[in-house]
């Protein structure tokens, strides 16, 4: 088994748990730092596994993916500052 394909599959278990755990625990959800670290682990996973296959469908969704979960982390953490 390729070691690409094995971090895919971490990816993928990651972002699919971040989606499980929003939907069914009240208290973790998108405003929640834990959830968007998950999915910047996950969603980076995915992107380095989309470059390997060449999928540029994956990697166009996995960036964006990564990119909201970056952008809202960083105004998660603006606004525990002050």
């Amino acid at each position: 088994m390729e070691i690409s394909f094995i971090i895919g599959v971490m990816g993928m278990l990651l972002v699919l748990l971040a989606f499980v755990l929003d939907e069914f625990v009240q208290k973790f959800n998108q405003d929640t730092m834990i959830y968007n670290i998950i999915n910047i682990l996950g969603s980076g996973m995915l992107l380095y596994y989309a470059f390997s296959i060449r999928s540029w469908p994956f990697i166009v969704l996995n960036t964006v993916w990564l990119i909201a979960a970056l952008v809202k982390s960083a105004e998660l953490l603006r606004h525990q500052r002050g």
